[in-house]
């Protein structure tokens, strides 16, 4: 009974920051699911990016949609980035099966914390119409080699694909921030379903009750955040996105290292 308790308790803890981090700042789950898991249950840390990654799918999901009705997530021209972080995302999934558990965690909590500074000290400012002024030959051509870029890192360490995202989004092809988040969201919750079921076929099915959790309380949580998200002002969604990011990987990394 003692473990189940604790389970359900770092389950929580981990699908709350998952879900803040993904309505707000359009983070991967993987992120804070995936270290806390193997740190306080000692689960693997394959298995433990794969529940991060599945339980992203509906957290995301359900964030792109609350963007949506705010008319802040564009489809459209994500497309080409959607489809060259799938592909790729598949091919980086495989590879971080070969590798020693210890090298999926720590190299991307400090891009984090580097990324999180960025958007407090430099907010971003872009406006629609700056945006649309992007030819659209730059813009695919960014966006196919971003979702590359993305999409490796998205599979190999399950917990960089959506602050990649973000980063490309606007600073490479300019989205006002709410759009970029909801954009970003979009696109993570077809990665993270890729990702998540990769991982699955790799290394077989995780612990079902800790996926079954950490699934509902990301859900609830990244349903509460986006929807604070959308009536907050940019200046402060940048600052906000800053603090998740540096937050949350401090502590991952306070967890797994002191």
């Amino acid at each position: 009974m003692g473990d189940i308790l604790i389970k359900i308790l770092v389950c929580f803890f981990a699908g709350a920051g998952a879900g803040i981090g993904t309505g707000f700042a359009g983070m991967s789950a993987a992120a804070v699911i995936g270290p806390m898991l193997v740190t306080f249950l000692g689960i693997p840390a394959y298995d433990a990016v794969g529940i991060g990654l599945i339980s992203d799918v509906l957290a995301s999901s359900v964030s792109a949609y609350t963007y949506k009705k705010s008319g802040n997530l564009d489809i459209k021209n994500s497309l080409p980035l959607l489809v060259s972080v799938l592909i790729v995302t598949m091919i980086g999934s495989f590879a971080a099966s070969f590798l020693p558990e210890q090298t999926m965690s720590g190299t991307m909590q400090i891009a984090l914390i580097i990324i999180g500074l960025r958007f407090i000290l430099k907010p971003v400012n872009k406006t629609r119409e700056q945006l649309e002024a992007v030819s659209p030959k730059s813009r695919l051509i960014k966006a196919i080699v971003g979702g590359i870029i993305v999409g490796f890192i998205c599979g190999f360490a399950g917990a960089g694909g959506g602050m990649m995202l973000l980063l490309v989004l606007t600073s490479f092809l300019g989205y006002p921030m709410h759009l970029a988040v909801g954009t970003s969201v979009f696109i993570m919750a077809f990665t993270a379903l890729t990702g998540g079921i990769s991982h699955f076929m790799i290394g077989g099915v995780p612990d079902i009750l800790c996926l079954v959790l950490c699934v509902i309380f990301t859900l609830l949580w990244a349903r509460i955040a986006s929807k604070i998200a959308n009536k907050s002002n940019a200046k402060t969604l940048n600052r906000v996105v800053g603090i998740v990011m540096i937050v949350t990987s401090i502590v991952i990394l306070a967890v797994n290292y002191l």
